[in-house]
């Protein structure tokens, strides 16, 4: 099993030391986002999860623990977000000096193939013109040069839940023309930095630009982790577009309190305080506590069974 911590919230940011009691206690409850008093007791011990996937903007919290996870026997890697905005659009991040020296402590401890760099989402208007993306990228990029091999980055999803807030602030998806000449400028910074770069969920093909279509869960660098060949194939419950393999996630929506404008993973920035501050590091789920009304199943052990093949290692 590839275990995913988390698509739907920041939990190297908020939640570590919750994750760190999981992984001890060897299982986690899980919450149904279509159903919220549907309840998965998820296995999580080092024979059944072949490695983690952190994502995360701010993992400091977790860099401390990373000693006692290797001694645990998990494997994992981080898909880092590390974007150019201030607090008008990232209200609650660190300051990007701060993250930036977060993001090559991390790279020091475990390696710079296990820290992708994501710059996501990107979107254009008066004060984010093309120019500040190639400006700011050039710079994260040397910044973060030798400290990673790829960078990951999309363009900004209009959800509806987000489109009054980005009309406000005057934000938009960059056009045709505007992803060709971020991804030109892109790719010329990134080869200069020895930096290989992937699109996250695009339809757009940018093969001239040599940027290839990302697989964010990548089974090819978990097989390099973990020296073994994995049998594994991409994820069903995700978009067509994207090039994930599968995974379990044992986050939960409305959890992240970064504040991000962009973000889609909340209904409003209030839920998210509220969900936090019934959270228990204690408890088996993220936040609140099992009722009367809910029911708890086992993941299926098809889901949560080892994806490693037995014939030998890769290298």
């Amino acid at each position: 099993m590839i275990l995913s911590a988390s698509r739907r919230t920041d939990i190297p940011a908020f939640y570590s030391d919750w994750f760190l009691n999981r992984l001890k206690e060897g299982y986690a409850l899980v919450r149904n986002p279509m159903n919220y008093h549907q309840v998965s007791k998820v296995k999580l011990t080092p024979e059944n999860v072949d490695c983690i996937v952190f994502w995360t903007k701010n993992p400091s919290r977790l860099l401390e623990k990373l000693p006692e996870i290797d001694a645990l026997g998990y494997h994992y890697y981080f898909q880092f977000t590390l974007n150019p905005y201030d607090r008008s659009i990232e209200e609650n991040l660190p300051r990007k000096n701060a993250l930036i020296e977060t993001f090559r402590r991390l790279s020091d401890q475990c390696g710079p193939e296990k820290v992708v760099w994501r710059y996501d989402p990107i979107f254009v208007g008066s004060e984010y013109p093309i120019n500040y993306h190639a400006e700011q990228f050039a710079y994260l990029a040397n910044q973060l040069e030798g400290y990673t091999e790829k960078c990951i980055f999309s363009f900004l999803d209009p959800y509806e839940k987000i489109q009054k807030t980005i009309n406000q602030i005057g934000i938009k998806p960059p056009n045709a023309n505007e992803i060709n000449a971020i991804a030109r400028l892109f790719s010329e910074i990134a080869s200069s930095g020895n930096i290989q770069l992937e699109t996250c969920a695009e339809e757009v093909d940018l093969e001239q630009y040599n940027i290839s279509h990302a697989r964010c869960i990548d089974s090819s660098l978990i097989e390099r982790i973990i020296d073994c060949p994995l049998d594994i194939g991409k994820d069903p419950t995700q978009r067509s577009v994207c090039g994930c393999v599968s995974s379990i996630d044992i986050g939960s929506f409305n959890t992240c309190i970064h504040g991000c404008k962009y973000c889609y993973a909340n209904f409003g920035h209030q839920a998210a305080l509220n969900n936090l501050a019934s959270h228990n590091p204690d408890s088996p789920l993220i936040f609140g506590e099992l009722s009367g009304r809910d029911t708890v199943k086992p993941r299926k052990e098809r889901d949560t069974k080892s994806l490693k093949q037995t014939q030998g290692t890769l290298f």
